[in-house]
């Protein structure tokens, strides 16, 4: 009788355990969604390279559309640079660890300090105005050169005043025509 309360608490134990088993690494909730993968693996990239160059910056992700979106929430603006040049290499940097981590191509935006944001209301007016520009003179109306992102928020915005832009030219003088009707 001695032996059974034991044998009990070993069949209680081993019930426990093969219940117990450790979950799955996130790894396979994650592939349930590869945007989500996509900006978990690039929140990662990026938090290791915040800590390695030693500056502060919260990460937050979101997915908007068919894209994910990562930002660096910070008051620095080291790693935006000059006209968004240190970002947009930043953003290539971060989808290739993101490709290498996945095998497969990313889309992601990054934003840091806002300044996408900031960058995208300046070109949706100037876009405002220079479709405002094109239905007055008639015209077609050549804008500055701009990185694809840029280009792109300013197509969007033609398109939806009704009128039609294209672009032109080579990197890095590619730009926008804005087309009168």
């Amino acid at each position: 009788m001695a032996d059974e309360p034991q044998t009990e608490t070993e069949v209680a134990d081993e019930a426990n355990q093969a219940e117990s088993h450790p979950i799955e690494p996130e790894s396979s909730e994650r592939a349930e969604n590869p945007l989500e993968l996509e900006a978990e693996v690039a929140a990662d990239y990026l938090e290791e390279l915040l800590d390695i160059a030693d500056l502060d910056g919260d990460i937050d992700t979101y997915i908007e559309g068919e894209r994910a979106h990562v930002s660096i929430i910070s008051e620095s603006t080291v790693l935006v640079g000059s006209g968004g040049t240190v970002l947009d290499a930043l953003q290539e940097l971060t989808r290739l660890a993101v490709m290498t981590e996945t095998g497969e191509r990313s889309r992601l935006m990054l934003d840091v300090a806002g300044y996408r944001e900031r960058r995208r209301k300046e070109l949706m007016a100037l876009a405002e105005n220079a479709v405002g520009e094109a239905k007055q003179s008639r015209e077609p109306v050549p804008l500055a050169p701009m990185n694809p992102f840029e280009r792109k928020v300013v197509h969007d915005a033609v398109a939806a005043a009704g009128l039609r832009s294209e672009s032109e030219g080579e990197e890095p003088d590619r730009h926008v025509i804005v087309m009168p009707l």
